[in-house]
Formats: structure tokens, C-alpha cells, sequence
């Protein structure tokens, strides 16, 4: 039985309650009357009686069945909306009891928003067009207080083709709906937090490459803005040198072996300029899938340039006490000099 899906518990409902539509062998009555008095009659008989005895009959099995589910609120509506019986999930859910509700037009369930707006009606009438209906949203429980609900409302025929009334099944999705909320507050949060970052690049890459997200960093170190950048390959941001041996593919190709590739070389601003670049590519997977690339690129030109300074100096420091050497040997001096 697939409650998450298309329910197969509202077609046996079709069985079970057209009978309560149509008790008179002689010809129909009030379908909103008959829902709620056979309800009242053979619904609250079953439960008194001995459980045994009501499962002798399959349409008695199922009822006892629908009846001991908690996790769902299932329930039968006449054409009109009316509740026509009521299950232990829907109270559980709601917090009606079923002599509380029976014979209340469904609509209370929906914010007072929803019923201005007459969503429960359009509902009803997308479910007898079409033959089913489904949604989520807020409904209200009996106390006030709301919760997220996935409903699924199914149209049930008579023996006649004609309209009797509909199944309701609503499952309360309030501890999902509250932890995509958080999983989305988290990621607006991560959102704005990188794209604030200034002082390094950080932006997506597709799995071929191409520039999917964009930072300010990105914008500030590289000189692209969003808009010119999206949909670009970054290889554009290597030397001529290393676009033609492949130097941006072979990367991604490591990152997508490895799991990540760091590396330190020039790169290349919109205008031109170089600038010395630390680089990290870090591959991203969703369920064993490449989905892209993150890259996170710093630029240390400065610190590039003052470590070269610092190589340089040192060569020189090195070239003028050997050549200090040199001419103390000359001289007959055996004093060694520390100092540049």
C-alpha cells in the first residue's frame, strides 16, 4: 500500500463507502446526510463491536485497517466538503475527535487566508475534474497552531459514474519543512558569507569548466564582473603558455581523480596583468556524481615579489663575501667576513 504516492486506499474507500451514498434499495437519498448518518451508524457500531466479528468481511478488514493508521489522516469528504468519517491519524493530526468533526465542512482546516481566497473549493473542484489532487501547505490543527502538510484528495465515483464524495489523506510535514527552511537559511547565510569574501576568488566551475558561480573577490582579483564572467571558461584566467598545453583541463582532471589539486603560478586580470595566484580546486560530488568544482584562488603577488627580492639579496649577499674571500686570500688575510 503507497500512501506517499497515489494512494490506493482511497479507490477501496470507493467500495467501502458507496454504500453509505446509496443505502435505499429503492433509489438515492442525500449524499451529505447518508455520509455522515452511515458514519454514525455502522462506523461507530464497528467500533464498539468486537474486532473479531468486524473482520470477518474484507470491506470490515480494510475499515479496521484505515481506521489504526496514525501516521496519516485519511478521511472521506462528500461532495460538498462535509467530513464523512474520521481516522486516528486525522485526529492525532488535527486534534478533532470524530464526533467533533463529522458533519464540518473540511475547509476549517485551511488558514483563513486560504479560505477568503476559497482554496479548499478549488481544490475539490481540481479533484473532480481531474480525478485527484495534490498539495502542501499550512493547514490548522483544532488548537490554533499550524502544521506543514502534504494532501492528497481523490475522487470517488459511485456505481453510476457519478460524483460521491472524495478520500482526503494529509501527512504532517512539519519537522521536514522546518529542516529545508534551515538547510535554506544555511545556504542564503553561505551564500552572502562567500559572497562577501574579498580577499580571495572563490566561484563554482561545471564539471567542463565553465564559471557557474562568481564572488566579489573574484570580481576584485580578476576584474570580470558576474554578469561578463558566468558561462566562461576559466581557463581564460591562464597564460597563453598554459592554455596551450592544457594546463586548466589537466587540473580539473587531477582535482576530479584526487579529490583536489593545489597549485602556485601566474594568472591573468581582464586587462592583461599577471599576478602570482595560489590556487585550490576542490571537486564536488552529489551522490557519487562530479557536479563541479570549487576554486578558491589567493593572490600573493606581494609575497612572491618580496620572497624574489629576499632570493636575490641573498645572492647578492652571497657573490660579495666570496668575492670578500677572494681578495683577503690575495692580500694574505685569513679573516673570514659574516657580513654582506
Amino acid at each position: 500500500m503507497s500512501l506517499g504516492g497515489r494512494s490506493t486506499i482511497s479507490h477501496k474507500l470507493i467500495r467501502v463507502e458507496t454504500r453509505a451514498v446509496h443505502p435505499e434499495p429503492n433509489g438515492p437519498v442525500a449524499v451529505r446526510r447518508n455520509c455522515r448518518d452511515s458514519w454514525m451508524a455502522k462506523g461507530d457500531r464497528m467500533q464498539r463491536s468486537d474486532p473479531f466479528e468486524a473482520s470477518v468481511s474484507p470491506d470490515g478488514r480494510y475499515r479496521l485497517l484505515v481506521e489504526s493508521i496514525t501516521d496519516y489522516a485519511i478521511y472521506m469528504l462528500d461532495p460538498q466538503g462535509t467530513v464523512a468519517n474520521w481516522n486516528a491519524g486525522a485526529q492525532r493530526f488535527k486534534g478533532y475527535a470524530a464526533e467533533e468533526i463529522v458533519g464540518q465542512n473540511f475547509s476549517k482546516f485551511y488558514t483563513e487566508d486560504d479560505q477568503r481566497d476559497g482554496i479548499p473549493q478549488r481544490n475539490l473542484a481540481i479533484a473532480a475534474r481531474e480525478g485527484r489532487f495534490e498539495d502542501e501547505g499550512w493547514r490548522i490543527r483544532k488548537d490554533g497552531s499550524r502544521f506543514w502538510a502534504n494532501v492528497v484528495i481523490d475522487r470517488i465515483l459511485d456505481g453510476g459514474g457519478q460524483l460521491a464524495g472524495f478520500a482526503k489523506i494529509t501527512r504532517d510535514l512539519t519537522e521536514r519543512a522546518k529542516q529545508e527552511e534551515a538547510l535554506r537559511a544555511s545556504e542564503r547565510q553561505f551564500r552572502l558569507l562567500v559572497k562577501g569574501v574579498t580577499d580571495y576568488a572563490i566561484y563554482m566551475l561545471d564539471p567542463t569548466g565553465h564559471v557557474v558561480v562568481w564572488n566579489a573577490g573574484a570580481q576584485r582579483i580578476k576584474g570580470y564582473e558576474e554578469s561578463e564572467i558566468v558561462g566562461q571558461h576559466f581557463s581564460r584566467f591562464y597564460t597563453e603558455e598554459e592554455r596551450l598545453a592544457g594546463e586548466a583541463d589537466r587540473n580539473l582532471e587531477v582535482a576530479g581523480e584526487k579529490g583536489s589539486v593545489e597549485r602556485e603560478g601566474w594568472r591573468v586580470r581582464k586587462d592583461g596583468t599577471q599576478f602570482w595566484a595560489h590556487v585550490v580546486i576542490d571537486a564536488i560530488y552529489d551522490g557519487g556524481e562530479l557536479i563541479g568544482f570549487a576554486k578558491v584562488t589567493r593572490d600573493i603577488t606581494e609575497r612572491q615579489e618580496a620572497q624574489l627580492a629576499l632570493d636575490a639579496a641573498g645572492k647578492r649577499c652571497f657573490r660579495r663575501r666570496k668575492w670578500k674571500r677572494s681578495v683577503s686570500s690575495r692580500a694574505g688575510s685569513h679573516t673570514t667576513s659574516t657580513t654582506c
